[in-house]
């Protein structure tokens, strides 16, 4: 357990991630504090914070000490009005108008993974949570890639090394069709295989089933059947937490060493919206 001042990091019972608690993030955190939540997250690859009543600006201003924090290409449509670093994810509607996404992530994947810097960190920060007989609903799945990684016999690890999988905008299903100025934004770009986390140095798998579309130097048949292969091995049981969320809430992970989806189980009339902040990252290596 990592303790700085009243900050205590308490690993999760899970494949992946661990409880922060004795912060306020409506605060700025000073930098000890700042860098000691950064380290926890290359460490434990999710942090959940519970309990936490932001304002958007507020949410800003925390993924801040993360890295830069980018504008979705859908803000126009679905950002927070007067923060436009804020993306809402949410089945809400007001006077019969999406108040956000409403069908994101629904398969694994890493986000930006399409991007020449992909995403370092992804926040979401629950507002509103589905509940249905007493059961909540929207959670989402998390697997450790690292972990997956790990696993594999060291054969398989050399053999991936040095190999770079091809990751298209257009390869994924989306619930928003894309616009052409997005396509043109995100052309196809290579990413090594297997990515070295840019602060711990730990290896990890990266690639999943949609927006690997191919290996370079690999033929079709051969890249298509490696990436399923490789996509199927990070999600095995014993790589993944489903995490349960509660309103109030604010939970970040690592895209370095985490893949994610959307469990949708709910509809209306159950409400969910959570505000998501996104932390640009390095080129992958």
């Amino acid at each position: 357990m990592l303790d700085h001042a009243q900050l205590s990091v308490q690993p999760l019972d899970a494949a992946v991630g661990a409880q922060v608690t004795g912060v306020d993030l409506s605060e700025p955190p000073d930098a000890e504090t700042a860098a000691a939540i950064t380290e926890a997250l290359g460490i434990h690859g999710i942090l959940v914070f519970p309990d936490q009543h932001l304002t958007p600006e507020q949410q800003v201003t925390f993924s801040r000490i993360f890295g830069p924090v980018e504008i979705n290409h859908n803000a126009a449509r679905y950002g927070l009005g007067g923060s436009p670093e804020l993306y809402v994810i949410s089945n809400v509607t007001v006077d019969g108008k999406p108040v956000g996404s409403a069908r994101a992530g629904e398969e694994w994947h890493s986000d930006m993974c399409y991007a020449r810097n992909p995403a370092l960190a992804t926040m979401l920060y629950a507002r509103e949570v589905p509940v249905l007989h007493g059961l909540t609903l929207g959670d989402t799945g998390f697997a450790n890639t690292a972990a997956a990684f790990d696993a594999l016999p060291e054969e398989m690890q050399t053999f991936l090394r040095g190999k770079r999988a091809v990751f298209d905008f257009q390869g994924r299903k989306r619930p928003v069709k894309p616009s052409a100025e997005a396509i043109a934004q995100y052309p196809p770009v290579d990413h090594p295989i297997v990515r070295r986390h840019p602060r711990t140095g730990r290896e990890s798998l990266y690639v999943n089933h949609d927006d690997c579309t191919g290996i370079v130097g690999m033929d079709d048949h051969a890249a298509r059947n490696l990436i399923n292969a490789l996509s199927e091995h990070v999600v095995r049981p014993e790589f993944v937490y489903r995490h349960q969320w509660r309103i109030d809430q604010l939970v970040v992970w690592d895209n370095c060493t985490v893949q994610h989806k959307a469990i949708l189980d709910y509809d209306q009339p159950q409400r969910r919206l959570l505000w998501r902040t996104t932390i640009r990252g390095p080129v992958p290596v």
